[in-house]
């Protein structure tokens, strides 16, 4: 199988979101698909189930943001310097079928190796017993956090800093009859050293490659998923019916 990796794309939040639900409900049944994206301007995304209301008051001031509902679940992201990804997994591989506690690690596992590769101390919150006893001040900080904020939250199999404590990366999952998709983040800010973001890209492509059991390659943005489909589903993404779903 091949895990073809996709051009990189900055686009708008709504853009963005149609583009990964694309790409899972077109999804091909013998490859996975991998995609590293930017944002056009200050964005924040939000989980499938949380309400509008609750999202609202979270946001800081010096708005307004490009915000924008999600598909996935989770909490609310800041996307104003994180390095955003989705990973599209076809129906019937190992991993879309597993329990989504079990894909979460292992993604999370291949993307901490690639931080400690660069030199950061990453790892997997339930592997550090001082994160779990609250010893580090991070970790103390973000247990007195409101659920359903990313990144001021570690849950269990999120990345976070073996030092500081602070929660690094996270995601959200969704499957569909065509597979699974998972939208993950870093927040840039808590990896607390410079990384070569561009290689760190094509490593962490490396390791989801091998974790899938597949071959990565440089693919061209998919044919099937053209301007006139991300463009008429991106306005429902932008749609207020949508956005305050919940």
């Amino acid at each position: 199988m091949l895990l073809e990796i996709l051009p990189y794309r900055a686009a708008g939040a709504a853009e963005n979101m149609a583009a990964d639900f694309l790409l899972l409900k077109r999804a091909p049944s013998d490859c996975a698909r991998f995609r590293h994206y930017g944002w056009r301007t200050p964005a924040f995304t939000f989980g499938y189930s949380q309400q509008i209301a609750f999202v609202r008051s979270q946001l800081p001031e010096g708005g307004p943001f490009d915000l924008c509902r999600r598909a996935t679940g989770g909490g609310l992201v800041d996307h104003r310097d994180d390095w955003t990804y989705a990973l599209v997994v076809p129906r019937g591989h190992p991993m879309e079928e597993m329990p989504a506690s079990q894909s979460y690690r292992l993604v999370h596992e291949a993307l901490a190796a690639a931080l400690v590769a660069q030199g950061v101390p990453a790892l997997l919150k339930p592997v550090a017993a001082k994160l779990e006893s609250g010893d580090h001040s991070g970790s103390s900080a973000q247990s007195g956090a409101p659920a359903g904020v990313c990144f001021q939250r570690a849950e269990v199999f999120d990345v976070c800093h073996a030092t500081t404590g602070e929660k690094m990366a996270g995601a959200a999952q969704k499957r569909a009859k065509q597979g699974m998709l998972f939208q993950g983040s870093i927040w840039r800010a808590a990896v607390g050293i410079d990384v070569d973001w561009d290689r760190y890209g094509e490593d962490f492509a490396a390791r989801l490659a091998t974790t899938l059991g597949a071959e990565a390659t440089p693919a061209p943005w998919p044919d099937e998923i053209g301007d006139d489909a991300l463009d008429a589903l991106a306005e429902g993404y932008r749609a207020p019916e949508w956005m305050a779903f919940r």
